[in-house]
């Protein structure tokens, strides 16, 4: 079901890699609810990925560029203006990744350089993609920029690793940029905070199927898939948000207001029998 709500808008979305990729579930979205968008990541990623396939069902070019590299990102806006015919109403950052998670580094054994590459790429690429738009005036009067973060970046994960830190400084650029843009160009600037959702980047969180186990038995409503995100993204870009901004938006089910759900309590309490000596007590050792 469409409701327009993107209609006569003009989009870039970055990040979408295939069919797993909430970023590419935007696309379909935006599509559908009336947009014209073009779509961008890394060369690599688009050699690898099928987003070439995206860009055939949604009718989308697709611009290749490193979203850590400032030349890069002024070519997608002076592309994109180019090929949709006038300023960008609504962005999407969708990208995420950290060497150290993927080596299976621990968080007291942090590789620096790692580290730099996963502040970068995770979040001082916001800050990149939203200074060159300003400085360009590519985004329209009521514009609207969405980036996707994790409660982690308010909260401990087991396995989350160096990528909370690169949430945490997500939603920090979210708020600081959020209120120049603002207030200067009356561009809203958010963050959505989505429950942890099986994409190729969140595949490599170690104990992601435990941990999206453990969020489903403690979220009200269960956790929110990446269609269900995609939704969100949308009214995040209509003009039914025109007043939204500096704000982390959590899309978790009710998980991030939850202490201990009953369903969460019980699957605790039957997983530690394995973990009981002979009287019963629990070994924590």
């Amino acid at each position: 079901m469409t409701n327009n709500l993107l209609k006569g808008k003009r989009g870039i979305i970055f990040g979408a890699l295939n069919d797993m990729s909430i970023a590419w579930k935007v696309a379909e979205r935006a599509v559908e609810e009336g947009a014209i968008i073009t779509l961008t990541n890394t060369p690599v990623a688009v050699r690898m990925g099928t987003t070439e396939e995206l860009g055939k069902k949604v009718n989308a070019q697709i611009i290749p560029a490193d979203a850590t590299n400032v030349a890069d990102l002024e070519n997608v806006f002076i592309k994109s203006q180019e090929i949709l015919g006038g300023k960008i109403d609504f962005v999407l950052h969708s990208i995420g990744m950290s060497p150290n998670v993927r080596k299976k580094r621990t968080y007291d054994d942090l590789d620096y350089d790692m580290l730099q590459t996963t502040l970068d790429v995770s979040a001082l690429s916001f800050h990149k993609m939203i200074q060159v738009a300003k400085k360009m005036d590519a985004i329209s009067d009521g514009g609207s920029i969405v980036a996707l973060s994790y409660v982690a970046a308010q909260r401990t994960f087991f396995g989350y690793n160096d990528m909370a830190d690169a949430k945490s400084l997500l939603e920090s650029i979210a708020r600081s940029f959020g209120y120049i843009y603002g207030r200067e160009k009356n561009v809203r600037i958010n963050t959505i905070s989505q429950s942890p959702t099986l994409t190729t980047a969140g595949s490599g969180v170690k104990g992601m199927d435990d941990l999206m186990d453990f969020s489903d038995r403690m979220a009200p409503l269960g956790n929110a898939s990446a269609d269900e995100c995609a939704n969100y993204c949308i009214v995040m870009f209509s003009d039914l948000t025109k007043k939204v901004t500096m704000q982390n938006l959590f899309h978790d089910g009710g998980f991030s207001s939850m202490g201990m759900s009953l369903r969460a309590m019980n699957q605790y309490s039957e997983g530690l029998e394995k973990f009981k000596n002979k009287d019963g007590k629990i070994i924590y050792g």
